[in-house]
């Protein structure tokens, strides 16, 4: 009897781990089909340039004239997508190219841990080998903004120009702190670990909801690489603090034209939930991101801030209009100097 139930248990154990075998390599199979997919039914926007080392990335410049504006993206998994609404007004006047970095949407994931310095090269020689050439007016978001200010630094004379929109401050971590508790969720890295089995693929129309700034198009295209991009995200987002120490260093923008653009919309009940913190801290933190941004805007003796009322930390997805505006009010005062 005892031998028959070992048997039975045995039998059990072993079809358990049959159907386990069996589900893992059915996620990887969905996984690879969903990488065939993507790749076969959203080509990318622009061209792919090789930037050394078998890698490419996914680079969209559209109009003509100069100065060229180069568009850098946030903590973000759409990589050129997040400048939709925005490249298309400034490229009716000059020559604009938008682009993501290495690991999100198409382009090519990195060879080394992300940072500024990676992504800043990255960029420069996706511009080189591309032939698109300065002056360029460096346009970048949140913690793009400051790899717009290291591009500056170690290709300044390229960079004629600068619009920061809501960007990420050096100093950011430590002057708000102590309103801040640890928020990266342990499941997130559980769902980046089981990516190549087809979790977050599955996951994506849950953890990537429709935006009304995208398209219909546009978002199943960040769905299609969302398991890529997602990725790219957790490891920059590991990776920001030591950005952000290695931004202290330099803020000598010159007589650059400079705009930076503030937002100031309430943070809302889902953005307090996620900082951890009251209505009241958040009007505190507010009040500290706007006065870190006024001292961004006098890193240039030609710097001006301005004040976003009505939009949220994506500007540019929020109010389009108004960072093109700041993008060709710069573009104009580099044309004025240059004649």
């Amino acid at each position: 009897m005892r031998t028959s139930r070992h048997s039975t248990l045995r039998a059990g154990l072993a079809a358990v781990a049959v159907l386990a075998v069996l589900a893992v390599l059915a996620g990887v199979a969905y996984e690879q089909i969903g990488r065939y997919r993507a790749a076969r039914d959203f080509p990318a926007p622009g061209k792919m340039i090789g930037i050394g080392g078998g890698r490419r990335l996914q680079l969209d410049c559209r109009g003509t004239g100069s100065p060229t504006v180069v568009f850098e993206a946030g903590l973000s998994v759409d990589g050129s997508l997040s400048w939709s609404a925005v490249q298309p007004k400034v490229a009716a006047h000059t020559r604009a190219c938008a682009y993501s970095r290495a690991g999100l949407m198409w382009s090519d994931p990195p060879n080394t841990p992300p940072s500024a310095a990676q992504a800043v090269h990255d960029l420069h020689a996706a511009l080189a080998n591309a032939g698109e050439r300065g002056p360029f007016v460096l346009v970048g978001q949140s913690l793009g903004g400051l790899y717009s200010v290291a591009f500056t630094r170690d290709f300044g004379a390229e960079v004629a120009g600068l619009v920061l929109v809501d960007p990420s401050h050096p100093e950011q971590v430590e002057r708000v702190a102590h309103f801040m508790t640890e928020s990266r969720s342990m499941r997130s890295r559980i769902g980046i670990a089981l990516a190549p089995f087809g979790v977050l693929r599955a996951a994506a129309p849950v953890l990537l909801p429709e935006s009304p700034h995208h398209s219909a198009q546009e978002m199943q295209a960040v769905r299609a690489f969302a398991p890529k991009s997602l990725r790219t995200q957790l490891a920059e987002s590991d990776a920001a603090d030591a950005s952000l120490a290695g931004a202290k260093a330099f803020r000598g923008l010159g007589d650059r034209p400079l705009v930076v653009l503030t937002a100031m919309a309430p943070y809302t009940a889902a953005e307090l939930r996620g900082m951890k913190i009251t209505p009241e801290q958040g009007r505190q933190v507010q009040a500290i991101w706007k006065h870190m941004h006024e001292e961004m805007a006098a890193w240039s003796s030609r710097g001006r801030h301005l004040l976003v009322a009505d939009a949220g930390h994506d500007i540019q997805l929020d109010r389009p209009q108004v960072v093109a505006d700041a993008v060709l009010s710069v573009v104009d005062a580099v044309r004025s100097s240059r004649r």
